[in-house]
């Protein structure tokens, strides 16, 4: 939410004044009430019932209820989703529905739809079955009808050649076979359709059950055909055997059944097959009309449903969401009104209140909702008002852990540090450019973005839009003062300040240069770029930025530190933690800053590693040629004493004087308090939040102050050497640009050939988008995380607070429960 309106301005330095409220609601008006309040999303309720479970408490059955008309609406957009239909994105504007009304409304389309389900499969199974018998009769028919064929043409063959050629030579069996007509065996034969990729395991389980007395023909299907009992598009074969006597029929039946092969009955008469035909074709041309006017029936119902889906699924979601809430209210001994409790923005009172004097005005309730603060020392939850720029950097933040109660927030220097940490190893102002536009194709098209449902990836860099422009404007800025486009240097704000010494030169690697004009105005001069001191210049001034960046960031921490001990009235983290903390980083790391600055300015050619060894080893030795300024071995030698003092000042003194207080403020505890006035304050507090008086053990607070203290110390080492990773990820970047630059891109140029060249650049392309735009963005990215998370925020950062989480409708999620 950002500021305007009712609301004040927005502040992200300290969370929102927070205060527990107790509302006390008639139960005539409890429900509009606390759908009011969800409108405004500006109270946290406390759940006063948490003992009870979710069976036990009042409005369980009215949950049940919701449950039901969520799981009815879920229904129908399953069944939308398979017809290939989608809800209504706008609700329509139609007046209010009663819940008792949508409940039975909900509940007669559930039973049409589920009829109109039931009648729609009973007809496919039908239709299905027609289909596969159709097609039983006319493979089946063929097969008959060429056998018959052949065995006329045949008889007619062997009767001719017995009348030209009976004699004593004729074969007897033929004789016999013309002239014993009752000898003659009558086969039996099932028809049917059998899964293609079962066929032939059904082939030889019939060979094998029947020992080979049968005759089996099937014929392929081309297209795949309707499963009745699946409903699913499956290859199938059609099949006749032929079988003799009454055991091999019930065995052929128990492997069909086995198999999955659906029978259907077939008539060796052709008269009879044709009319069978012609029937069952009838009935499919019935069940056709009849499926599709069912199904024009069933679309016309979806969609009348879809057209108020959106609608009625919202009011369910905030019936669902107002009862649980309900639940979480406390009923008053005369059951006449409920109590809530709750955490609420010092700013929201007059808009809770008003929402109160509405809801009962609404309600018609003689009596008002009572509004009143109450005190307790429970920790409030922490609440910053964000809005769509400064939510995504908050995340950030809140990812290392959630700001303890009005503590300062570092997400308000993150909005510029972060970005800025991140450019510094990704400065090149051609990958910025290009981060840029990506960046904007997300901005410009937020608002179909925020309307679509997004993958994992996709949803986290377009919540990240704001992160991502920030990053790419700081990586132009840091380019333009690295002077690289895609490793390439331009002299883009005025003439170099160098020159070769031999006007024939052809590029600066060849011989020395030497200074004819002012410094160049901005940035690192071009000149520096494929000269033989490159690389010792750029990684003397990257790696010396790194460490004027971190401690001065490392300083801001501290700084910090001081205005929360300020801000909580917390004198001892003042005295004994904030000063002790900035003599010690500032006379180690601070005087190599001022080192780092001085030798920059005056030009020295001083050895700095050199300083800083002796400055621990041998403090009391002369300089010599390391000397800078005059007074330099004394201002070491003071600074050495002061980073060894300031050690014990933050180890021994806390713990001590927190001895003290302890002892003094607990001086009269075994005396009784006397009853009176504030008794009644005091077992108000009791209640809310005060857990009495906790043991304070002297051992655990100084193994504490002194494991910080140690992690202080060496901490201010550590980190510091932690930010050399912005010099080391720099040169990187800039590094693998110019190898993709160099030796894809300006070899592929140098044959003088069309095909290579583009062959060159498509390599060129996917490799600085492939590497250095995305896997350098993210590595860049974890690498300022880290420096943020660790070396940053933990100088004064303690996060263990929790969020804010108001009961809103407009937070409500989209699944239920």
């Amino acid at each position: 939410m950002a500021g305007g309106g009712c609301c004040p301005s927005m502040d992200l330095f300290r969370s929102e004044p927070m205060h527990l409220v107790q509302l006390i609601i008639p139960m005539e008006s409890a429900h509009r009430t606390i759908s009011y309040l969800g409108n405004i999303g500006l109270i946290q309720f406390k759940d006063l019932n948490a003992d009870k479970s979710p069976f036990q408490r009042t409005y369980a059955n009215q949950i049940k209820r919701c449950g039901e008309m969520a799981r009815k609406l879920r229904f129908f957009k399953e069944q939308m989703n398979k017809a290939g239909l989608s809800p209504s994105a706008k609700p329509t504007s139609r007046p209010d529905i009663d819940l008792d009304d949508l409940e039975i409304k909900l509940g007669e389309l559930e039973a049409e739809l589920v009829e109109i389900n039931a009648n729609s499969e009973k007809l496919q199974r039908t239709y299905n079955e027609l289909m596969e018998y159709k097609l039983v009769l006319q493979k089946a028919g063929e097969f008959f009808h060429s056998a018959q064929s052949s065995a006329t043409a045949q008889q007619r063959d062997l009767e001719a050649r017995q009348v030209g050629e009976g004699s004593i030579d004729s074969p007897l069996l033929e004789q016999e076979m013309f002239t014993d007509q009752s000898k003659q065996v009558k086969l039996g034969f099932i028809s049917g359709l059998v899964p293609k990729e079962k066929s032939m395991a059904f082939e030889r389980i019939l060979f094998r059950a029947t020992r080979g007395n049968l005759y089996l023909k099937q014929s392929v299907i081309e297209e795949p055909v309707l499963d009745p009992a699946s409903g699913e598009k499956v290859e199938k074969n059609v099949f006749v055997v032929f079988y003799s006597g009454e055991k091999a029929r019930s065995k052929i039946l128990k492997i069909c059944e086995a198999f999955g092969a659906n029978r259907y009955p077939f008539s060796e008469d052709l008269s009879k097959q044709r009319q069978t035909i012609e029937e069952v074709s009838g009935k499919l041309e019935e069940l056709k009309t009849t499926i599709d006017a069912g199904l024009v029936h069933k679309d016309n119902l979806l969609n009348s449903i879809g057209h108020q889906f959106e609608q009625w699924n919202l009011l369910v979601r905030r019936e669902k969401s107002v009862y649980h809430t309900l639940n979480m209210l406390s009923i008053d001994v005369t059951k006449k009104c409920l109590v809530a409790e709750g955490w609420s923005p010092v700013f929201a009172s007059n808009q809770i209140q008003d929402a109160l004097h509405r809801a009962a005005v609404d309600s018609n309730s003689q009596v008002g909702a009572i509004f009143q603060v109450l005190l307790t020392r429970e920790s409030p939850p922490t609440y910053f008002r964000t809005n769509k720029f400064t939510s995504s950097f908050q995340e950030i933040v809140d990812a290392y852990g959630v700001a303890k109660y009005q503590e300062a927030n570092p997400g308000v220097y993150t909005i510029v540090t972060f970005p800025f940490l991140f450019a510094v190893m990704f400065g090149d102002w051609g990958h910025g450019i290009c981060l840029l536009l990506a960046t904007l194709y997300f901005i410009i098209r937020e608002k179909k973005f925020s309307s679509q449902k997004l993958g994992d990836i996709m949803q986290m860099t377009f919540g990240g839009r704001y992160v991502l422009l920030m990053m790419a404007l700081f990586s132009i800025y840091t380019g333009f003062i690295y002077n690289e486009f895609f490793s390439v240097p331009f002299n883009i704000f005025g003439p170099s300040a160098y020159e070769c010494r031999d006007p024939s030169c052809s590029n600066a690697a060849t011989v020395g240069l030497i200074k004819v004009r002012d410094a160049y105005p901005f940035g690192v001069d071009p000149v520096w770029h494929g000269s033989r001191s490159e690389l010792p210049f750029l990684n003397s001034l990257k790696m010396k930025m790194s460490i004027l960046l971190g401690v001065a960031q490392m300083n801001l921490g501290i700084i910090l530190s001081y205005f929360n001990a300020q801000f909580f009235g917390n004198h001892l983290n003042t005295w004994f933690q904030f000063v002790p903390q900035l003599i010690f980083l500032n006379a180690l790391f601070g005087y190599l800053s001022l080192l780092i600055v001085w030798k920059w300015a005056s030009g020295s050619q001083a050895d700095l590693y050199h300083v800083m060894i002796y400055m621990f080893l041998s403090p009391t030795d002369d300089l010599g040629e390391n000397q800078l300024f005059v007074g330099q071995k004394t201002l070491q030698l003071v600074l050495l004493l002061l980073a060894l003092i300031s050690v014990p000042w933050m180890l021994l003194p806390k713990p001590l004087l927190m001895k003290k207080q302890y002892e003094e403020r607990h001086r009269g505890q075994a005396y009784t308090m006397l009853q009176g006035a504030d008794s009644e304050s005091y077992d108000m507090e009791q209640e809310h939040g005060s857990h009495g008086h906790e043991e304070f053990v002297f051992s655990e607070i100084f193994v504490h102050q002194l494991i910080h203290t140690i992690e202080f110390v060496l901490g201010a080492v550590s980190n510091t050497a932690s930010y050399l990773r912005l010099w080391a990820l720099s040169l990187a970047h800039s590094e693998l640009s110019s190898v993709f630059y160099d030796k894809v891109l300006l070899l592929a140029w140098s044959f003088n050939n069309v095909i290579i060249l583009i062959v060159g650049i498509i390599v060129f392309v996917c490799a600085t988008v492939g590497v250095l735009l995305v896997m350098e963005t993210l590595s860049a990215f974890l690498h300022a995380l880290r420096l943020h998370w660790v070396e940053f925020q933990n100088k004064f950062y303690e996060g263990d607070g929790y969020k804010f989480h108001p009961y809103s409708f407009a937070s409500l999620g989209e699944e239920e429960d």
